[in-house]
């Protein structure tokens, strides 16, 4: 698992940048109802995304939350007064008091399927009636374009796939929530060249081939040998779906 802390300073330039920011706040807004005033932006990063979120509404309020110090700091200094340090398994608000609450990349880094539940069960408590909560799902998979780095890669051991598609839905629907939505967006920037994937190998980023064990070697040679070390494969496709909660919204909302 990467170390987020330590991810901070390089996380916006090694995962797309704005580009890949602005495609996925669109998405997320895409799927906001009209009249959406205060969003929750969860595991907000470095508020890249979450900036976009509060600029690309007119009226709509964001608040970040994020459990690495780093990130939490650097996205302070994007929205001031806005960002708040917290796990998300315990979220520190009100129950109803978002319109709206965003989690995108972040299930899919949950230590158990457990994890994942009481975070779902998080922003459906603090979702108001009528609410509606958007997360991406199937990150892992939103990677794999049919490349010859994904030929390599198919044989490494198995991860669990926490946000699965099917798994949120369940988990959202025990918590309340019904299905409202769905969206896409590209991952701009962040098609993989084989050089650049033996590099996150050797960061971390494959939890199945921790970093400096023979295994994970095996797998960085066999990525050096393909063609076109610098060019990169097809950008990700990553996939949002949405979750309404029942009910309609107080009066004075």
């Amino acid at each position: 698992m990467l170390d987020y802390d330590r991810e901070a300073g390089c996380y916006d330039a090694s995962r797309g940048g704005e580009p890949r920011a602005a495609a996925a706040a669109e998405a997320v807004l895409a799927l906001l109802p009209e009249g959406t005033r205060r969003l929750l932006d969860v595991a907000c990063g470095t508020g890249i995304v979450t900036r976009r979120l509060a600029a690309g509404r007119d009226g709509l309020r964001v608040t970040g939350v994020d459990l690495a110090a780093a990130m939490a700091r650097q996205a302070a200094v994007r929205l001031p007064g806005a960002v708040v340090r917290a796990d998300s398994r315990r979220l520190p608000f009100r129950e109803g008091e978002f319109d709206a609450v965003s989690s995108v990349w972040l299930l899919h880094l949950a230590a158990s399927d457990a994890d994942v539940r009481a975070i779902v069960a998080e922003c459906a408590r603090v979702l108001r009636p009528g609410g509606v909560y958007v997360t991406t799902v199937d990150k892992a998979a939103a990677h794999n374009v049919a490349s010859d780095i994904d030929a390599v890669l198919a044989s490494r051991p198995p991860s669990a796939a926490r946000d699965a598609a099917a798994l949120v839905e369940s988990y959202a629907v025990g918590s309340g929530l019904l299905p409202a939505g769905r969206g896409r967006f590209p991952g701009r920037g962040q098609g993989r060249s084989p050089r650049r994937t033996v590099a996150d190998l050797r960061r971390g980023w494959f939890v199945t081939l921790p970093p400096g064990e023979p295994i994970a070697e095996t797998f960085a040679a066999r990525l050096a040998a393909l063609p076109n070390q610098d060019r990169p494969r097809p950008d990700p496709w990553f996939t949002l779906r949405a979750y309404r909660k029942p009910g309609e919204a107080p009066a004075d909302a």
